[in-house]
């Protein structure tokens, strides 16, 4: 099977359709060949050998025959053979994988120079000094890459020996050395090779040729490779190319150059060439940073026939890949050489216009434009960023929880942080953990910091529900809330300390850092506008007041499909009430507190109605367990004695009875309905005349009540008949009705597998993921983030379960919880409202198994809005059969046990 593919000369034995076989570089190397562009010649070995070599460490038979006679062909192409003395042939061997990596795997140039063909170069060029630089260069490259002679704390033994010559010579540029510095840098750096490295630099241009395929070959498994695969979700397998190209050098004079443009500004997506380049330089000058490269505009008066060249190709290279490009060239002696061109890395605001202008030039179509925008990168567009150019100073890192940044003086309690906020501070809440009744600080403060905690803790969803920064155990600190400070390693961050929260990073900063606040503009609309045309999937949000209700709508939510009414209980004066709910003796004394609460109630329900004119609202009613509502620490206690008038000693009994062992398996969700049912009372009152008053003043309502934590069909009949027994009473009395649905939160393994019963009674379902995914794995989502981050870094889990589904198993049981509900009742209306309705995999899994809308928090919609677009695009259909969400194993048990059809 061939290995080895050649291009120049107008011609190559590829294209950019073999990227899977020569990387995204070959096979882009090859097109411009094809396409006449002036590209150098060279040859590119397959990167399925690459995992090959670093499975067996060896080569296969054949390649050096196959890599000899590519080698002809360039020495051909290029009129100089490889090691002749006299005129000889240089090549870079680069890398190039599938997806690009920039910088993360190994490059040399140069090579084939050794102490006989730097002379011939020297004679040939007419250029002794650019000959014997290009010798260092290529010497102290090659210690670096291919014998491992890099930096180590600091430590550059080689780098250390030019500023040396530098600092003798008295001047600051390379070039600005004499050939005889140059010549005596070789010598000192062969025996820095043979004193670190513990070999003798190699003389023949064969052997250095091999060991540079081996070094890139190699460089596919550094951290530094394997790290940005893992944040960039590129698989491991594919491996990397290799690219032996014939060197045409930028350090040949004045006429000469190189640079990295883009045929796009990438930060803003204007259409004009943008990039940097030096004059008398090679590649790694500009990539090091060892001089300070130009404007790219500036290259106009200095190369002014090699810039117009540049603008035309990259014109011409745009309009055949459809795509702003990202190219790589070198001027020699005039002439200009392209040695790369890709896709180009662009910001989100980029992106958005890019696609958006590219439409308008007739360069793609909307759907195209739709699919070059991805998912995630709408995050920096939705929330204030840390500017890119400012000197930061990074204390920590730990989950990026809720995105966006924010800067504010650091507070170790709810009540500080409330009352700083009052006081017009800018606070940053930090808290080992958060609880409810942390919610007050939570809404004061810029951004929550915890010490513990995962992507879906408590300070996570509240965050993110509130389109707050959040970063989330953020295990590096230690914070010790009773001393009002927080410690990194010997820092110490004391409360009214300023700090940085990154949120979409995870990064916690010291001081304040400059804050690019976000704009939002017609591309973005437009995006959003085309992407609503091609979903399918429609979509929620999850939120718990009018104003997240009205931010929803804004960024085009469909309506709400979770309000968790807990969140409206935390309030100073509605806490009490609940308290004093909590605390009563008896059902009387219940009701009486309850009686508080009511209009409350009332007035949030008929705001969120208001705000949500004419889209569905989807309200769970109480979930959590009813010690969280209760005061814990000694201070807190007496003064909820004092205030309702209860014996300290009655209180801390209470307190004691109530605290759970596993509250989160407890006495929660429905069965506190079913234990108290003038709860579920209460609420569905207040849930019903808050839609008759809305509807009095002309909004048009969609109540959906859903019952939470459900593992029975007939605990969701028990309140379901509650619920439709208020409605009745109350649309008697106001003489008034409106539709409504009655449904449940599917959050059970037991609920997925027994679907179709519940379907008997419920109208919709909706998929509460988070729990979901506690119960069927066994995890904390509070506690996980301890040791979850190994478990993926490690490969025991392909990614956190709480951020993406875990189709295997959350997934199955999704899907059979949908086959089975649908079974029974077709017309059932199915959503999931977990923190997943925002997580791009997600929703693509969900318009797979054929779901109605996914739910997410605001600052998210947009987000699951272009995510829906985009699974629509790669699966146009979105039905839901049992064969297609299981599989054979999993139809015949749902067919065993539960009696469906498949």
């Amino acid at each position: 099977m061939k290995t080895v593919y050649s291009f120049g000369k107008g011609r190559a034995e590829g294209g950019a359709h073999m990227a899977d076989v020569l990387g995204g570089k070959g096979a882009n190397l090859a097109e411009m060949s094809n396409l006449g562009i002036p590209v150098p010649p060279g040859f590119t070995i397959a990167a399925t050998l690459c995992t090959e070599y670093l499975r067996q460490h060896q080569f296969p038979a054949g390649l050096d025959d196959e890599i000899r006679a590519a080698m002809r062909t360039l020495e051909t192409d290029a009129g100089r053979r490889f090691g002749d003395p006299t005129d000889p042939l240089l090549v870079s061997v680069r890398s190039g994988a599938r997806v690009s990596m920039p910088g993360m795997m190994d490059t040399i140039l140069n090579l084939g120079l050794n102490d006989e063909t730097v002379v011939g170069l020297a004679e040939h060029s007419g250029n002794p000094g650019f000959a014997f630089d290009s010798y260092r260069r290529f010497v102290q490259m090659y210690g670096e890459v291919v014998f491992g002679l890099k930096a180590d704390n600091g430590r550059d033994p080689m780098e250390a020996a030019l500023e040396k010559a530098k600092e003798d010579r008295g001047v600051v540029r390379d070039i600005d050395l004499t050939v005889e510095d140059f010549q005596s840098l070789v010598k000192r750096f062969k025996q820095i090779i043979v004193a670190e490295g513990g070999v003798a630099f190699p003389e023949d241009p064969w052997e250095q040729l091999w060991g540079a395929i081996e070094a890139v070959f190699s460089s596919w498994d550094t951290k530094r490779a394997v790290d940005y695969r893992k944040v960039h979700s590129i698989p491991d397998d594919p491996g990397t190319a290799v690219n032996i190209v014939a060197m045409v050098y930028g350090n040949m004079g004045e006429d000469s150059g190189t640079g990295v443009a883009f045929s796009r500004d990438p930060s803003t997506g204007a259409n004009i060439l943008f990039g940097e380049f030096l004059t008398n330089a090679q590649g790694e000058d500009v990539v090091a940073g060892r001089r300070d490269p130009e404007p790219i505009v500036h290259m106009a008066e200095r190369l002014p026939e090699a810039f117009r060249d540049l603008q035309d190709t990259c014109q011409r290279l745009e309009r055949h890949f459809g795509d702003a490009q990202d190219v790589e060239f070198t001027v020699q002696r005039g002439k200009l050489f392209m040695l790369q061109t890709r896709a180009a890395k662009r910001t989100a605001r980029a992106a958005v216009r890019i696609a958006v202008d590219m439409v308008a030039e007739s360069l793609i179509d909307r759907r195209e434009a739709v699919r070059r925008v991805q998912p995630q990168q709408l995050d920096q567009l939705l929330h204030p960023t840390i500017d890119g150019t400012a000197d930061v100073q990074v204390l920590a890192t730990g989950l990026p929880a809720s995105p966006g940044a924010a800067v504010g003086m650091v507070v170790f309690d709810a009540d500080t942080a409330e009352k700083r906020a009052e006081q017009g501070d800018a606070v940053i809440l930090v808290r080992r953990e958060t609880s409810p009744d942390d919610f007050h600080g939570m809404v004061a403060a810029k951004a929550i910091l915890t010490q513990r905690g995962g992507m879906t803790s408590h300070a996570a969803v509240v965050a993110r529900g509130m389109g707050k920064s959040c970063v989330a155990g953020c295990k590096e600190i230690d914070v010790r809330e009773a001393e009002r400070r927080f410690l990194v390693d010997d820092h110490v961050i004391a409360e009214g300390d300023w700090l940085t929260i990154d949120g979409t990073s995870g990064r916690v900063l010291a001081g304040k850092a400059p804050l690019v606040e976000p704009t939002l503009d017609e591309t973005f609309d437009q995006i959003m506008t085309w992407s609503d045309e091609i979903r399918m999937l429609r979509v929620r949000a999850n939120a718990d007041t009018a104003s997240d209700a009205e931010r929803a709508r804004q960024f085009g939510a469909e309506g709400i499909g979770l309000c968790r009414t807990e969140h409206m209980f935390f309030e100073a004066d509605r806490i009490l009430a609940m308290r004093e709910m909590i605390l009563a003796q008896d059902l009387e004394g219940r009701r009486k507190a309850l009686a508080k609460l009511l209009p409350m109630q009332r007035g949030d329900f008929c705001e969120i109605f208001k705000a949500m004119d004419g889209l569905p609202v989807t309200i769970r009613l109480l979930d959590p367990p009813l010690h969280e509502f209760l005061p814990h620490t000694d201070t807190e206690l007496q003064t909820l004695a004092e205030s309702l008038s209860v014996p300290l000693d009655r209180l801390r009994h209470t307190v004691f009875v109530l605290t759970e062992a596993n509250p989160m398996l407890g006495h929660r969700g429905c069965r506190l309905g079913i234990t108290y049912p003038e709860i579920t009372e209460m609420q569905s009152r207040a849930i019903f005349e808050a839609a008759c008053d809305a509807a009095e003043q002309g909004v048009e309502v969609e109540p959906e009540i859903m019952i939470p934590l459900i593992a029975t069909a007939e605990e969701l009949r028990r309140q379901a008949i509650l619920v439709r027994a208020v409605a009745d009473t109350v649309f008697s009395e106001r003489k008034r009705s409106v539709k409504y649905l009655v449904g449940t939160m599917i959050e059970l393994p037991r609920a997925a597998l027994t679907a179709d019963e519940i379907a008997d009674v419920a109208e919709f379902f909706s998929f509460g993921t988070n729990d979901l995914t506690q119960t069927t794995f066994g995890l904390s989502r509070d506690d996980a983030g301890r040791f979850l981050p190994s478990y993926v870094e490690s490969g025991i889990l392909p990614a956190d379960p709480f951020q993406t589904l875990d189709r295997a198993g959350v997934g199955r049981l999704v899907g059979v919880g949908v086959g089975l509900g649908r079974e029974r009742n077709p017309g059932l209306k199915i959503g999931i409202c977990g923190e997943h309705g925002g997580d791009p995999q997600s929703v693509m899994f969900c318009h797979h198994i054929g779901l109605n809308y996914v739910s997410c928090s605001p600052f998210r919609v947009p987000i699951a809005r272009l995510a829906a677009a985009h699974a629509a695009l790669v699966e146009p259909g979105n039905a839901c059969t049992l064969e297609e969400v299981t599989d054979d194993e999993s139809v015949a048990f749902i067919q065993q046990s539960a009696g469906a059809g498949a």
